[in-house]
């Protein structure tokens, strides 16, 4: 390899052999992609994962119906979900691209094969929701919250696709837009992306599991904004999801305990001994936490265990009653640097695909965060959504980590 020349001398260079070269040329990719490696995002999901498990592991240690006698063992449980999650994110990030845009299909098909096999006699029913798939040894899943990565890529994959149509100027153009001037989606692209939503959504309100279906439902539409529709598109999508809502309260298709949920949101003092005992109790110990708690490990509500779902639903009041108004918001504080870091990498991308899968996860992780957060304090009606990262559940670990492993594929090789 001739290292070059200057002035009309020639260079004196060293030739390398081509196995060095290969070697040389191997090691420089490793050290770009380390530098374009996404920290503050991958640190902001490890923290928020060990935050929770410091959670899980105070809101479960002095109930032994559940741990079996060993307090320690949803804290072990939930490290061993983490260290999974971690590896699940290194392999989807270190994925071609082009593989990743064709691995799509298969997803999106195992998603509906494990949404049909909870419906089959496979599934177990937990707090009303047959949403389980119990696989022995105190392991089972949950296929919903695999769904949700299978519909985000499938949906940007449908948004994403030729042909497109001329755009007229809106005020979503210059923000979110990353196709040649003047394309959006056309119908076509929009009506398949919807498809592709709503078969999995029909399978998961049939569990029914209505705290997932809020999530897609709000996913999919920021990805549908995100793609640069027509802004007359997104009306009639609005009229469209309204008259859904309508359809489902006239005919009665939510269960009794959703109905019973939305009834207690809408009276906070509606039976608090019943319907509402869940807000009610998770208000207490929230509001019992004051600005800098009452101590890790040492919440009344807490070790009372009067919270049902604490370490799973209702994870958020643990923070609230032992670490405060400042442990609250430093959990808020490390949601606001994973989601910064996802719009960041959705805004920099560089083609529609990987721009609307970065947008979809970010959409994702914005509405749970704000939905399960939001009904610990009573301001947003209780779905049975797990907190991201930060609530014990493998499923919910996994996914999230794969989520962030789609965001860095994305950053590291379709971003400017």
């Amino acid at each position: 390899m001739i290292i070059g020349e200057k002035a009309g001398v020639p260079a004196v260079g060293i030739a390398l052999p081509d196995s060095t070269a290969g070697r040389v040329r191997a090691a420089a990719r490793r050290g770009g992609a380390l530098r374009r490696f996404d920290w503050p995002l991958a640190a902001s999901a490890v923290a928020l994962s060990l935050v929770g498990a410091t959670l899980v592991w105070s809101a479960t240690r002095q109930r032994s119906q559940l741990t079996g006698g060993d307090p320690q063992y949803f804290l072990k449980r939930h490290l061993l979900n983490l260290a999974v999650g971690v590896v699940l994110a290194a392999i989807v990030s270190a994925l071609d691209h082009k593989r990743l845009r064709a691995l799509t299909p298969i997803v999106y098909l195992f998603a509906l094969l494990g949404l049909l096999a909870v419906l089959s006699p496979l599934g177990s029913t937990v707090n009303g929701a047959r949403s389980w798939i119990e696989l022995g040894g105190g392991f089972s899943i949950q296929p919903a919250e695999f769904a949700k990565v299978g519909i985000v890529m499938a949906v940007a994959m449908a948004l994403a696709a030729r042909p497109t149509v001329r755009r007229a100027p809106d005020l979503l153009a210059p923000v979110y837009d990353r196709r040649r001037p003047g394309e959006v989606p056309s119908s076509r692209q929009i009506a398949t992306a919807l498809l592709a939503a709503a078969l999995p959504m029909g399978f998961i309100a049939l569990l029914p599991d209505l705290g997932t279906t809020m999530v897609i439902v709000a996913t999919v539409v920021g990805m549908v904004v995100v793609s640069g529709v027509h802004l007359r598109a997104l009306a009639l999508l609005t009229v469209a999801a309204s008259g859904g809502i309508v359809v489902i309260v006239k005919f009665h298709l939510l269960a009794t305990h959703q109905v019973n949920r939305f009834a207690a949101f809408a009276d906070p003092n509606l039976d608090p001994q019943g319907v509402g005992y869940n807000t009610h109790q998770a208000r207490l110990a929230i509001g019992a936490g004051g600005v800098f708690g009452q101590g890790l490990f040492h919440g009344a509500q807490t070790n009372g265990q009067f919270v049902p779902e604490q370490q799973t639903d209702f994870v958020f009041t643990v923070a609230g009653e032992e670490l405060g108004l400042v442990g609250g918001l430093l959990v808020i504080a490390l949601f606001g640097v994973l989601l910064w870091r996802a719009c960041s990498i959705a805004r920099t991308a560089t083609e529609p695909f990987p721009l609307l899968l970065a947008a979809g996860v970010a959409c994702w992780f914005t509405f749970q965060m704000f939905e399960n957060i939001g009904m610990t304090l009573g301001i947003m009606p209780v779905a049975g959504i797990p907190l991201p990262f930060v609530s014990y559940g493998g499923s919910s670990m996994f996914a999230n980590f794969i989520a962030v492993g789609l965001l860095e594929n994305v950053r590291l090789r379709s971003t400017r």
